[in-house]
């Protein structure tokens, strides 16, 4: 059996969470919390790095940030997880979705520009697969329209633009290190803050709403609720998993292009014949290998190579239901514009095992595998 993914493990994990226990120190913003702090803002280069449980706090973290409330419109993707926009419509914001791009699944620029209206207070980009969105076009879209701009980098640690760090482009960006993320410490993520405006603010959110992380600092003498907050603080033992992680990240992502890069090759004639198409990397983007899929002729394609893969003992897996096509998204959002490419790329998406240490051998067995199914 080859799983769909197996979650990142070097082997000095262990020894990380061990010394941890043996510290005695296991709340948030510990000795390994800043080692992973550190690593994001000088690797990534952003003005403040911030680890949280996950990459739906984030998320959420940067609803409060930018005060988004009732009335206010944040346009994003349909074609992403439901966190992107449980996180604003928590603070009563309506969601407009809009289509994709049918050679990436990342967000339509043409769309974003059409939907903006007096209500819109943001505009929320998924860097789909590690692979950016148009940053460039993005960004100036939201000055001309004075709106703030969030990075759902959840799957792109590791992946540029221009040469610069996902996450770092826009206002804020998010990341995730769940267990099916390139680097993983079972649950968490972290916020990157590049407003600096809004530093302090965050370090008081993260903080159940105190300023605790001063106190710490010992830039006041006690610590009082200051606004409001929750608790967004990863744990120190996550944050242990997590640092190793991180030393290892450079030989951890080349594992995965050399990945991704066995796929694109095998498959690439079934794709010329015109059988599936494959990822397309825009010229400008330093990718992940966060994911390789593939996209069938049809949904009744899709499944019968889904079928047919299992029975050789591959598991492979679709991706995002569109989230206007959801109950909750018909109730807290709406769809502008035609969905020409979202409904119908998610019908036929597919994708494929890709995880650290997977062997060539295993690779050459679900590649060939795949050119067995569309010969017969």
């Amino acid at each position: 059996m080859i799983p769909f993914n197996i979650p990142c493990h070097i082997g000095e994990e262990e020894q990380a969470i061990a010394q941890v226990i043996a510290n005695q120190k296991m709340s948030g913003n510990g000795e390994y919390g800043k080692k992973c702090v550190n690593w994001l803002e000088q690797q990534l280069h952003t003005k403040k790095a911030l680890l949280t449980p996950s990459c739906t706090a984030a998320l959420e973290m940067t609803a409060l940030l930018i005060d988004i409330g009732e009335g206010d419109e944040v346009i994003m993707p349909s074609y992403t997880f439901v966190s992107t926009a449980n996180a604003f419509a928590l603070r009563g914001a309506k969601i407009v979705f809009v289509d994709v791009d049918s050679t990436t699944m990342n967000i339509d620029t043409d769309q974003v520009q059409e939907a903006i209206t007096n209500q819109t207070k943001a505009i929320v980009v998924v860097h789909y697969a590690g692979v950016s969105c148009e940053m460039e076009t993005i960004m100036t879209i939201a000055g001309l329209h004075d709106l703030w701009v969030i990075e759902d980098a959840a799957q792109g640690l590791m992946s540029r633009y221009h040469g610069q760090a996902l996450g770092t482009i826009g206002h804020l960006g998010t990341f995730s290190f769940h267990e099916t993320k390139n680097y993983s410490c079972g649950e968490g993520g972290a916020l990157l803050i590049n407003d600096e405006s809004l530093i302090g603010r965050a370090e008081v959110i993260q903080e159940k709403g105190t300023d605790r992380s001063q106190f710490i600092r010992g830039e006041v003498d006690k610590y009082s609720w200051r606004d409001i907050g929750s608790s967004y603080l990863l744990s120190e033992l996550n944050a242990a998993y997590l640092s190793v992680q991180l030393e290892h990240a450079e030989a951890i992502n080349q594992d995965r292009l050399t990945t991704w890069q066995y796929y694109y090759e095998g498959l690439q004639y079934l794709a010329i014949r015109g059988d599936l198409t494959l990822p397309m990397i825009p010229k400008e983007v330093e990718h992940n290998a966060h994911l390789f899929y593939i996209k069938t002729k049809d949904k009744e394609g899709r499944q019968q190579l889904m079928d047919y893969l299992a029975e050789k003992g591959i598991m492979t897996v679709t991706h995002y239901v569109p989230l206007h096509n959801s109950q909750a998204g018909k109730k807290y959002g709406t769809f502008y514009g035609e969905d020409r490419y979202t409904t119908s790329g998610s019908d036929r998406l597919l994708r494929l095992p890709l995880y650290y240490g997977m062997s060539k051998r295993d690779v050459a067995y679900v590649v060939e595998s795949i050119q067995q199914f569309y010969e017969k």
